[in-house]
């Protein structure tokens, strides 16, 4: 490892180094600060003379000349075993519930690695969540990725709780050999509070890996706990062949991170000042989901995102609909008048579900059922459309009946408790019985 003394310039999460000898990209730097505190950072750009160097903890308290800079020659890595089931580790990966260190002979790059798509494996078997809306009309399938769009208000982080409570492979609930990787960016503390009871009271903290970036941890940490949480999947996933879902909440706020550092090292803005890189960074994190030939496990992935001002079009949830297999779109109204969780199926979709539903999978019937759910609450709008203009004492019998099906079908089907799991099966006759009206 090789030592230097001093530095260049100091910015808010940036230093600056010259003079540095076979700089190597992503590269993990140790800074020793004159009290002895040592901060880490990595290599983000090289330059003909100079090195900039992204320090995750902040600069604060940096010197021109007496601060340490030590290049290990090593990218981030990850400690790895079957330990860190249960456990709970910051946004860098270091435990933060006082049970000590993982000690393994494994570690990873936090990079990953793309998976070959020569040895992808199509998606074809689905995911329990217990949610109506989602088992029913926009399935989960095992090795999809299926954000979440929600926004500022909206129960997302309930939903995704929820999800993580009840998963599990299939309608016989088998959570063997199944895992929840759990990765919070830029969450308060009584949010990230509420996760930990959450997941201890239902019992499965200990197949649930948690990944907590707080609100008051330095805003450049953010970028790399997606990545830490990933690592630790696709560990499980393919070195130890296990299923694991990873719920990611919040990817706005790691998007707004990157910019941050986007700015402070002067590249030229795009949309709304995002990099114009955003698409292949968000998607070196999305398409770490998937299923390999040769492996028994699979790698699923829910991202939860806020849409500010609700606004689908916003670069982080319009990239993020590209790179993704559908979508799950929570609602502003719904939400309104207390239908939990308010998930607005019409914008809902998951472009994978055709493959891992019907005969053999779920239940016979099951793609033509939400087909005809699907149509008949389309309707439901232009109804309630018509009985705005007119009254609804003037609708005709038909359209009645549409107006008490979509006043049912949001308070029955797509509405459930917070702690409430419904078989498959029981969704399936459930919307079945909504279109007898």
């Amino acid at each position: 490892m090789t030592t230097y003394f001093g530095l260049k310039e100091i910015g808010s999460s940036l230093i600056i180094l010259e003079g540095v000898d076979s700089p190597v990209y992503d590269e993990i730097v140790e800074i020793a600060l004159p009290g002895g505190q040592v901060r880490t950072g990595r290599v983000i750009q090289i330059l003909e003379e100079y090195v900039i160097i992204l320090v995750f903890e902040g600069t604060h308290n940096f010197s021109l000349s007496n601060t340490c800079t030590r290049f290990t020659g090593r990218p981030m890595e990850l400690s790895l075993s079957m330990e860190i089931l249960g456990r709970i580790f910051d946004g860098m990966g270091r435990p933060i519930d006082n049970l000590g260190p993982i000690y393994s002979t494994v570690s990873k790059p936090i990079s990953g690695q793309a998976i070959n798509p020569v040895l992808r494996i199509y998606p074809q078997n689905y995911i329990h969540t217990g949610i109506s809306a989602i088992d029913g009309l926009a399935t989960l399938i095992r090795g999809q990725k299926l954000p979440i769009f929600s926004g500022d208000g909206l129960p997302h982080d309930r939903l995704a709780a929820q999800i993580a409570r009840q998963a599990a492979l299939g309608e016989n609930k088998n959570r063997e050999n199944f895992a929840i990787v759990f990765a919070a960016m830029g969450v308060k503390h009584d949010v990230a509070d509420y996760f930990r009871r959450s997941f201890e009271e239902s019992g499965g903290a200990g197949r649930t890996v948690m990944y907590l970036n707080l609100a008051d941890d330095p805003a450049v940490a953010r970028i790399i706990t997606p990545r830490v949480a990933l690592t630790a999947a696709e560990y499980l996933a393919f070195d130890r062949e296990m299923h694991v879902l990873v719920i990611l909440t919040d990817m706005t706020a790691y998007a707004e991170s990157l910019r941050e550092i986007t700015s402070a090292r002067g590249e030229i803005p795009s949309r709304k000042g995002y990099p114009g890189y955003l698409y292949s960074d968000l998607a070196s994190i999305y398409e770490r989901a998937g299923l390999k030939k040769g492996c028994r496990g699979s790698l699923t992935q829910i991202p939860i995102l806020t849409m500010p001002s609700d606004d689908i079009t916003h670069p982080v949830p319009d990239l993020t609909g590209y790179i993704t297999e559908g979508q799950i779109v929570l609602d502003r109204s719904l939400h309104g008048r207390g239908i939990y969780p308010p998930i607005n199926v019409l914008p809902s979709l998951s472009r994978l579900m055709k493959d891992g539903i019907g005969k053999g999978r779920t239940r016979e019937g099951h793609a033509e059922l939400s087909n005809r759910l699907f149509a008949a609450y389309a309707q439901v709008g232009d109804a309630r459309a018509l009985a705005s203009v007119i009254g609804a004492e003037e609708l005709s019998d038909e359209d009645k009946r549409l107006m008490e099906f979509g006043r049912r079908f949001e308070a029955e089907f797509v509405g459930q408790g917070m702690y409430e799991s419904r078989g498959l099966y029981q969704t399936l006759d459930m919307g079945a019985g909504m279109l007898d009206i």
